[in-house]
């Protein structure tokens, strides 16, 4: 019974923490309901299986073979953007080192690496002292606007057609044919792209039209 009642106190430890990182950090930030999933079933199934074995050293082991086998497997059907791939990493990582909480020896040195964690991705989240610098790859038709002397026109067109603050533009393969050019916007403020979100394929601009995420 001892067992059993220390295996679900840390559950409940490593399943709290992994909630708050995903509930109350990751989706403030991002407004992104598409890995809550994918992060909380990770973290909850890694707990298990490391729990079930008797060993440390091999609970470790199989750890980082995760790791290994994630990075084989890599989502290929669906591209994971890099910050995705970062909760992912730190959302597996959690209960491989929680799981050792069931020594019952290391709790006040879990709770502190837990909250430093928490600690450091909420201040990374939140760009206390930094900024972000975000980019957008869009297919532009104006390719008139794209000479130097027209740049001001450039960047005051992209921001009213996609209500971004664009930095800088730089400007990459230029189609003739169809009159399209390749844009790499650049922008700081990561919360006006929620509706941008979509990594996998650029932005199609035309006129008088919205933007097509």
């Amino acid at each position: 019974m001892g067992d059993i009642v220390t295996l679900l106190l840390s559950f409940a430890f490593n399943f709290v923490v992994a909630f708050v990182l995903v509930r109350f950090i990751y989706y403030p930030a991002t407004h992104n309901k598409r890995y809550v999933f994918t992060f909380l079933a990770f973290n909850s199934v890694i707990f298990f299986v490391l729990s079930f074995l008797t060993s440390v050293e091999i609970g470790m082991g199989v750890g980082f073979g995760l790791f290994a086998i994630f990075t084989i497997l890599r989502y290929r059907t669906d591209p994971v953007p890099v910050r995705e791939m970062t909760y992912l990493f730190i959302i597996s990582a959690l209960p491989v080192m929680n799981s050792a909480s069931s020594s019952g020896d290391l709790w006040i040195q879990l709770i502190i690496a837990n909250l430093a964690i928490l600690t450091i991705i909420f201040v990374l989240e939140k760009e206390w002292g930094f900024k972000y610098e975000t980019s957008k790859r869009i297919v532009y038709e104006k390719i008139e606007l794209i000479r130097p002397e027209r740049r001001a026109e450039l960047y005051a067109d992209l921001e009213q057609r996609t209500g971004l603050k664009v930095k800088r533009v730089a400007i990459g393969k230029v189609n003739f044919l169809r009159d399209t050019a390749e844009l790499m916007v650049y922008y700081d403020d990561i919360e006006q792209e929620s509706w941008l979100n979509q990594e996998a394929s650029p932005v199609l601009l035309y006129p008088d039209e919205s933007v097509d995420g």
